[in-house]
C-alpha cells in the first residue's frame, strides 16, 4: 500500500526538478483541471476530473450500489486486484451495481501509460482519472479513515457507506458487495 501522505515531499521535489528543467511541462503538471477534461487516444476517452467535480460520483443517491475504486498502474496490488472488480461489474451489471474506477496516475502518464493499460486489460468498468495535487484536503472527504494508501475502496449505496483501505481477493470483495443487494 502506497500512502500519498509521504508522497507529498516527493511530488513537490519532483516538480521543482521539472520546473527548472523543462518549463513547458511544468505548467502542465502543476495545474490541475478546473473542469471536466477528455484526454482521447485511440477508441478509448478518459474523463480526467479535480476532487470538486469528482465528488458527486462519491454522493448519489439513486437505487444504485456503486464499487468506487482507487488504483494506480504503479501500485502492484491495485493491478492484481482489478480483474475482480471486471468480473464484479460483469456478474452484476443487471443488478444496478456500477463499478468505478478511479486512476490516481500521475497526468503526465495519461497518454503514455494510463489509456494503453486501460486498452491493454480492456476494461469495461467506467475509469477516471483524478487529478487533484492537494490529496490532503480530499482523501478524509472519501473517508476519515483513509491514510491515503492504495488500493481503496467505497462501497455505497442512498442507505449505506463502507470504506476498505486494503486488497481485495475476489470472494471477499463479492461478500462486501452482496451486503448492499440485501
Amino acid at each position: 500500500m502506497y500512502n500519498f501522505r509521504h508522497m507529498n515531499l516527493r511530488i513537490l521535489a519532483i516538480l521543482c526538478l521539472i520546473s527548472f528543467g523543462c518549463k513547458e511541462e511544468s505548467k502542465t503538471m502543476a495545474t490541475s483541471p478546473t473542469k471536466v477534461e477528455r484526454i482521447q487516444k485511440t477508441d478509448y476517452n478518459l474523463e480526467v476530473y479535480d476532487f470538486n467535480e469528482f465528488e458527486k460520483h462519491l454522493n448519489f443517491t439513486d437505487d444504485n450500489i456503486y464499487v468506487v475504486n482507487f488504483w494506480a498502474t504503479w501500485c502492484a496490488p491495485c493491478i492484481k486486484e482489478l480483474p475482480y472488480f471486471e468480473k464484479i461489474n460483469k456478474l452484476y451489471s443487471g443488478k444496478n451495481v456500477k463499478v468505478i474506477l478511479v486512476s490516481l496516475d500521475f497526468p503526465k502518464l495519461y497518454e503514455k501509460k494510463l489509456i494503453p493499460f486501460i486498452e491493454k486489460h480492456d476494461l469495461k468498468s467506467k475509469v477516471l482519472a483524478l487529478n487533484d495535487p492537494d490529496s490532503n484536503v480530499w482523501i478524509p472527504k472519501v473517508s476519515e479513515s483513509w491514510s491515503g494508501a492504495l488500493p481503496a475502496t467505497l462501497i455505497y449505496n442512498k442507505e449505506k457507506r463502507q470504506f476498505y483501505e486494503q486488497s481485495f481477493h475476489y470472494n471477499e470483495l463479492k461478500k462486501e458487495v452482496e451486503q448492499f443487494l440485501k
